[in-house]
């Protein structure tokens, strides 16, 4: 599964657009049918950030769905098939 870990750039809000963008523009070209990124689970707010960035409208017709991961909050699983 390919995976970003936001930790390391958590306070550079640029950097965080880039590495998200580039991420998934990757991933949905990998062939691979589930990625994810890791918000951590700390206040909850860069895990807002993540969805918010995913539910753009240009964003949205990469992937196929979305979700929490219900056993690990602090990762975001993006379904591609």
């Amino acid at each position: 599964m390919l995976s970003l870990d936001l930790h390391p750039i958590f306070r550079n809000n640029r950097d965080i657009e880039l590495a998200m963008r580039s991420f998934l523009f990757a991933a949905a070209h990998s062939g691979e049918p589930v990625a994810e990124i890791i918000p951590g689970k700390g206040s909850g707010q860069l895990t807002k950030r993540v969805l918010a960035f995913l539910d753009q409208k240009h964003i949205r017709k990469l992937y196929a769905r979305r979700e929490i991961d219900p056993r690990n909050p602090g990762r975001v699983l993006i379904h591609f098939v």
